[in-house]
């Protein structure tokens, strides 16, 4: 008598929180629609095919004697940057943080371009004790700011602190730009109307809602993930000084650049600079908006608002849900407010 094998049943029970899983599948689709529309408009290719739209007449304007300060400016796009406005006759103050590699930078500007009205100014920006020591020393020279370029960023992967207890990415990012941007809001009112900010943000702050963890200190720390954050800032900063500052006559504009082919992102991210070889912007074609913006008159642009190779662009990717976060920019400032605590 044949005898029947034994069965075994096997019963696997898994509980997914709804919250959890919806806001899995809401983070995959901001990763991958962000990566598809990046591929087709933030690379090379992009620049090309947007370019066809661009007028030449725009940068053949001349900005004789405006006086620019541009963070960062020792390399990449705030070097294209600083090269650029001082090509256009601009006085250029160049600030960065390493003397040595802003002084190669300055000559090099000095000799390209036959501007010798381009000045370095050391400041590093993930101290907000330094950046309100530079504002001091700045507004001794008593000159109207026309065009303040906040480019100077970092992206750090593991987690940094500095010296005065931040998060490394939000120390520059963020209280730096935002210390940067505040402190010079005096010099910037002397233009009589004819003053601008203009903020280097990135594409990846499609990827991620404006979030009150500045420091990212809820959950394991994702450098990628905090970058993307802070450029969300950025953007919604930009939205809130445009709105505060209205009636002063400074024009507040963030851009972001495309993929550009840059010593930050190839150190920051070498397998995305690796991948992407030959399909990168250059330094130049990143900077491009920046310069088109010092550039432009004030009434063809919109304060508060984000642009992209020459146009502005959306803040938010369509389904992202990112929109209705940008109400927690008050409590933001308020915070940042606190942590610079510009009273001393």
């Amino acid at each position: 008598m044949q005898s029947t094998p034994p069965t075994f049943t096997l019963r696997l029970h898994v509980r997914i929180s709804l919250g959890l899983l919806a806001m899995f599948i809401l983070k995959t689709w901001r990763s991958t629609a962000f990566g598809i529309y990046g591929y087709l408009n933030f690379t090379k290719s992009g620049f090309l095919e947007h370019s066809k739209n661009f007028k030449p007449e725009d940068m053949a304007t001349r900005i004789d004697g405006k006086n620019c300060v541009v963070t960062g400016a020792n390399s990449g796009i705030g070097y294209a940057t600083a090269k650029g406005l001082a090509s256009r006759g601009a006085n250029v103050y160049m600030v960065c943080r390493n003397r040595e590699r802003g002084e190669a930078a300055l000559s090099k500007i000095h000799s390209t371009t036959g501007n010798q009205n381009v000045h370095l100014e050391i400041c590093d920006l993930s101290s907000i004790n330094d950046v309100k020591s530079f504002a001091s020393r700045f507004k001794e020279k008593d000159v109207p700011v026309h065009v303040l370029v906040n480019n100077a960023g970092v992206l750090e992967n593991t987690r940094v602190t500095t010296p005065e207890g931040y998060e490394m990415n939000f120390a520059v990012n963020v209280l730096g730009t935002y210390g940067m941007t505040e402190l010079l809001v005096p010099l910037l009112e002397k233009c009589e109307g004819d003053a601008r900010v203009i903020t280097v943000s990135s594409g990846g702050m499609y990827t991620s809602p404006l979030t009150t963890d500045l420091q990212f200190k809820d959950g394991e720390f994702n450098g990628v993930e905090q970058y993307a954050r802070n450029k969300r800032v950025q953007v919604a900063l930009t939205e809130k000084w445009a709105e505060k500052y209205g009636n002063k006559g400074i024009g507040f504009y963030a851009m972001h650049p495309g993929w550009a082919e840059t010593p930050g992102v190839t150190n920051s991210l070498p397998a995305f600079s690796k991948s992407m070889q030959g399909k990168l912007r250059t330094s130049e074609e990143g900077a491009d908006t920046v310069i088109w913006l010092a550039s432009q008159p004030k009434q063809n642009l919109v304060s508060g608002g984000l642009y992209f190779d020459r146009t502005e662009a959306s803040k938010h990717l369509p389904f992202a849900a990112t929109s209705n976060s940008h109400n927690a920019i008050d409590s933001i400032m308020a915070t940042l407010d606190s942590l610079a605590n510009f009273s001393i």
